[in-house]
């Protein structure tokens, strides 16, 4: 698994190879001090020899420096290298997120997205920054010392070999336990960020219902439960260094006392006990090192399931014929089928069969849950068909590149979407090379003009963040002039004048008829009088055409135009 995410360390592979350098000779230098020790205990104290004992604790000091020296840049490459490797790894994964079609969106929350995009990538990050030195400072420290502890003294080296699976079994038996839990933990914080966002983006609706101490209480017992499964996972986290420091300790006591025992009949000096013990509080912090490691990458591999969750997700759509262009702007659909998930009993489209020629005005209409969104989803390809083919200018969508398709294709969705930025801004993402004077075309189709002059700033007014400091219908009048921008082949409206009144309805409908001619134009709307003028409207019921026709021939044959032609006239009446 961890081999994959190399490909993200290719700017910053040099910083991790020097931080792997940095600690490698770090723990030499320090392996070597030790020996030095033994030597000045052994030889300079034994002989009362002053200058042997000066100039090996020169030694000592200058090893110890060069030491410290190394762990400094050994911090300085691996925080480069950890830093870069999580920028690396989020950009990829933020990449594959905008790639993603709406069908792939649908396997994945919105907030385990953002989980995985900050806190796991995170999680894989300072795991990086933190896991080299003891990766590969505990192996070799634990190679190096038990090398040199048994040229000092291979009987009491038997002591610590015992120790080291019993300290094993003990590792072995936590990370057992801890795998699933940290998963377990990653799913919760998901949660946890689900309620926040939910509650943010509702936050005027909670207010307005008073219903603040409830989604508190909500907020709170989701909260426990991550504190609970933490908590659980900490607990057996932390069994890790009692279980390695009574190891420890009994190692020392035992090697104490048998070192002792060899001091005493001769056969070992005071000196090389000293080292020795050195050693072999190496070998024990090197093991202690390696055991941490563990945990760690216990924790770093839950989290690198859920980003390869993502990474690996298979692309909903494959991308058409590069240099396919729509030229016109017709519309097929023959035999439609579509549902949301394979998996699902029933289609949400059944049997479309439809034609709009090129520059007409097309009217789609039926009561809640007729699908009507759901069909102009498939044009621009946000959604595929299960069945049957869509076609545009006589040739099927999946022909063109998606990127050109889009393009081609200007859609106000349901839902009204600005971002933070200036009203310029917002109105670019139609064209980043928009003129001032396209600008002001667009706004005026729009009816954007009718309010932009009471803006404080005009084109600079800032919208805040989502669009709050314009009203709904202000909201839709700027995503139809977005729209415009684009200078669209097609253009779909889906329900995006039902918060503006019905003469600036008709206004826009007008000047939309007037301006752009060559451009098929589809208006999805709950109200008749938008769309009583289309050159063909479809009536939509449960899935299905119910008909297709004008005005004045809907209410001559078709019972579910009829019935809600009748009811909003009631309405109207009222």
């Amino acid at each position: 698994m961890f081999k994959r995410f190399f490909v993200y360390f290719d700017k910053y592979r040099k910083y991790l190879i020097l931080s792997i350098i940095c600690v490698a000779l770090e723990a030499m230098f320090e392996l070597i001090i030790p020996m030095i020790m033994a030597d000045i205990i052994d030889v300079g104290i034994a002989n009362q020899d002053k200058n042997y004992i000066l100039t090996k604790s020169f030694v000592m000091v200058m090893l110890s420096l060069v030491s410290l020296s190394l762990g400094v840049l050994y911090a300085r490459f691996a925080a480069r290298a950890g830093q870069g490797f999580g920028a690396e790894l989020r950009k990829a994964e933020y990449k594959k997120v905008q790639s993603f079609s709406f069908s792939n969106m649908d396997h994945f929350s919105m907030p385990s997205l953002i989980t995985r995009l900050t806190n796991d990538v995170t999680i894989l990050q300072n795991a990086v920054c933190t896991g080299i030195r003891p990766l590969v400072r505990g192996p070799m420290l634990m190679i190096m010392a038990l090398s040199m502890a048994l040229m000092m003294s291979a009987k009491l080296t038997l002591v610590f070999l015992i120790a080291m699976p019993v300290l094993a079994v003990c590792l072995f038996f936590i990370l057992r336990k801890l795998g699933p839990m940290y998963g377990k933990m990653q799913k919760i914080l998901d949660k946890v960020n689900s309620i926040v966002q939910e509650n943010l983006i509702a936050i005027r609706t909670v207010k307005s219902y008073v219903k603040g101490g409830s989604e508190c209480k909500k907020f709170s017992d989701v909260n426990e439960t991550f504190r609970e499964s933490s908590e659980i996972a900490f607990h057996y986290a932390v069994l890790n260094m009692p279980c390695f420091q009574l190891i420890m300790y009994a190692t020392i006591i035992c090697i104490l006392w048998f070192g002792g025992n060899l001091v005493h009949v001769g056969s070992l000096k005071v000196g090389k006990l000293t080292g020795f013990l050195s050693y072999v509080l190496q070998i024990l912090n090197s093991l202690m090192m390696i055991s941490n490691v563990f945990l760690l990458l216990s924790r770093s591999t839950a989290s690198a399931e859920r980003i390869f969750e993502v990474l690996d997700e298979p692309e909903g759509m494959a991308d058409g014929i590069q240099g396919r262009a729509v030229e016109n702007g017709s519309i097929d659909f023959e035999h439609v089928y579509f549902k949301y998930q394979e998996t699902a009993k029933e289609y949400v489209l059944s049997d479309i069969c439809l034609h709009i020629d090129a520059g007409e005005t097309v009217g789609i209409i039926g009561g809640t849950g007729s699908a009507k969104s759901s069909l102009v989803q498939l044009i621009p390809r946000l959604y595929d068909v299960t069945s049957g083919s869509l076609k545009i200018d006589g040739r099927d969508v999946k022909e063109y590149p998606i990127a050109h398709l889009r393009d081609a294709i200007g859609m106000v969705l349901q839902k009204n979407t600005l971002f933070s930025g200036t009203i310029r801004d917002n109105l670019k993402w139609g064209n980043e090379n928009a003129t001032q004077k396209e600008l002001d075309w667009a706004c005026h189709i729009a009816c954007v003009d009718e309010f932009l002059g009471r803006m404080p700033e005009g084109y600079e007014t800032d919208l805040g963040q989502g669009g709050v400091n314009v009203s709904g219908g202000q909201k839709q009048r700027l995503c139809i002039a977005r729209a415009l921008l684009k200078r669209p082949k097609v253009l779909i409206l889906d329900d995006s004048t039902s918060a503006v009144d019905t003469d600036t309805d008709l206004k826009i409908r007008r000047r939309l008829s007037e301006n752009l001619k060559g451009t098929t134009k589809i208006i999805i709307t709950q109200r008749i009088s938008s769309i009583e003028d289309a050159d063909l409207i479809v009536v939509l019921d449960d899935g299905k055409i119910s008909d297709v026709g004008t005005h004045k021939e809907l209410l001559m044959r078709d019972p579910v135009y009829q019935d809600i032609y009748e009811f909003q006239r009631r309405g109207a009446a009222v």
